[in-house]
């Protein structure tokens, strides 16, 4: 084999700019060249494969950014370079399946004749390779038992999150992949709100609970995703908000405008819609609340990119796991939080392992605040035998529990103390007359903006309960309940110069 025709076989990107042909909006037929969106896909996947022998992938990213494309022409390469092999794309909708189908037939019949095979069509949306017995097949989610009965190599699901019965389509087809090296799983959408089958897929991958590995794309990446500046144009302060902390030129923010007022029709919040469509980052696309939280993504943007510096007294808020959560600890002085730390299964499964996990914190003079906590706030509700443990160990001057449901100091206002520690999270983020520093992490976004509410009898804000939450929308905010501790009431710092006493002794 010639060293071109070695390398056709081993280099996607340089197989799909000398083989690969795709129709343009303006141009026609053109060369598959990866754009950025593909590139970086392409890099974590060739990652993965390195690292684990397979591809189990779950891709977040804006509207066509082509990864369907880029999917597409991977799976064409790998099932026209091996024998034996079979590829199956599910769509979610019969509109979406016949332009998949289309754009893999422009594949194979662009294809130069030293990498094409012979193919016959089985069906209207099947091609199969009969000397190497390899097939590529694209269907339409629907049918339930879609998958059941093939054994299949690679497996692409496109705009996952609008399927219907997706949570039985997937156990079909991860029965139908074998667990084997070189075999791939990739599911990929656009956002479609929270609690579907992806967004809890999505949600599990980001906390390293399954083998799929999350990969998102923003929507500034597109180079397309740009207008010509009208005469005159002026940015909001919002913008101006964006453009600094996304490094986003003027073209692009008034593209942004005129999509968001684009899909501001019948109703529709179209600033709320665009950042489901449209995301800057993982939490944006998945925001519970829309404008209608404590917290929205808008509140935490500015502040996941300040840079403040750390001083006065030194908090912890630890959420305890239960049923599945996580051990959740969010460490802040003054108005830098930072230190988020999560534990989940059997690191989190025994009040050993709990203690151990705080005193750790409680004993360590912090790289960051230059000294040792001086106040540890836990939730008492799944915490009550956590606190009762470390004040048995000498900490019971650093360590307090936080009653959730217990009267608040404020209660003409709040319901709740969980109530009034959120709202006073709430206010320290969004004063503007001070900067605050808060994890530059999706997840911790998603937490925060995880703050609908209602109003009672009294017109009292209530925020959901953490199980209403979950049941909803299939996650708990356990970095934000976290954070809230850390304010759940005023804590003295510790300017003593001499060693503190840390607790009676090192067993847990």
């Amino acid at each position: 084999m010639s060293d071109k025709r070695q390398r056709l076989k081993d280099d996607f990107s340089f197989y799909a700019r000398n083989c690969l042909q795709i129709r343009t909006k303006d141009k026609g037929l053109q060369k598959l060249l990866l754009n950025s969106a593909q590139e970086y896909i392409h890099q974590q996947l060739e990652k993965q494969i390195k690292e684990t022998g397979k591809v189990r992938a779950i891709i977040l990213k804006g509207r066509q950014q082509g990864a369907s494309t880029y999917v597409g022409g991977r799976f064409i390469h790998k099932t026209t370079h091996s024998k034996g092999v079979r590829a199956f794309i599910l769509t979610h909708d019969g509109e979406s399946t016949n332009a998949l189908f289309e754009m893999t037939e422009r594949y194979y019949d662009n294809l130069p004749s030293f990498v094409k095979p012979s193919a016959s069509t089985a069906n209207a949306k099947e091609l199969h390779f009969g000397v190497l017995d390899s097939g590529y097949k694209i269907g339409t989610a629907g049918n339930k038992a879609v998958g059941r009965g093939q054994t299949l190599q690679y497996f692409h699901g496109s705009e996952v999150a609008f399927w219907m019965n997706a949570s039985e389509h997937t156990k079909g087809i991860m029965q139908a992949v074998p667990d084997a090296p070189g075999t791939e799983v990739i599911w990929e959408s656009t956002a479609n709100g929270v609690g579907n089958f992806f967004h809890q897929q999505w949600k599990i991958a980001e906390k390293g609970l399954s083998e799929f590995i999350p990969i998102f794309v923003p929507w500034f990446w597109q180079h397309e995703y740009r207008k010509a500046l009208p005469e005159g144009f002026k940015t909001t302060e919002d913008e101006d908000l964006l453009a600094k902390h996304y490094k986003l030129d003027k073209e692009q923010v008034y593209w942004r405008r005129i999509k968001v007022s684009e899909l501001t029709t019948d109703g529709v919040d179209g600033e709320k819609a665009f950042k489901q469509e449209y995301p800057m980052n993982a939490a944006e696309a998945f925001q519970v609340s829309g404008g209608d939280g404590l917290i929205t993504s808008n509140h935490c943007i500015k502040s996941r990119k300040e840079k403040v510096k750390p001083s006065g007294s030194y908090v912890v808020g630890v959420d305890p796991s239960r049923g599945g959560d996580r051990f959740a600890i969010v460490k802040r002085q003054g108005r830098y939080m930072f230190g988020m730390e999560a534990y989940k299964g059997e690191q989190c499964d025994s009040l050993g392992k709990n203690v151990a996990i705080c005193k750790k914190i409680l004993d360590k003079v912090d790289v960051v605040t230059g000294k040792a906590p001086d106040m540890m706030f836990v939730d008492y509700g799944a915490g009550a035998d956590l606190v009762d443990r470390l004040h048995e160990l000498g900490y019971k001057k650093r360590v307090k529990s936080v009653h959730f449901g217990s009267t608040p100091l404020n209660p003409e206002k709040y319901t709740n103390k969980r109530n009034e520690i959120w709202q006073e999270l709430a206010d320290w983020l969004v004063d503007e007359s001070l900067p605050v520093q808060i994890p530059d992490d999706d997840e911790m976004q998603a937490d925060l903006c995880a703050s609908p509410y209602s109003y009672d009898s009294k017109d009292r804000r209530v925020l959901w309960s953490k199980d209403r939450i979950k049941d909803k929308y299939g996650f708990s905010p356990d970095y934000g309940d976290a954070a809230a501790l850390t304010f759940a009431e005023p804590v003295r710092q510790d300017k003593a110069k001499k060693k503190l006493n840390y607790g009676k002794s090192n067993v847990v």
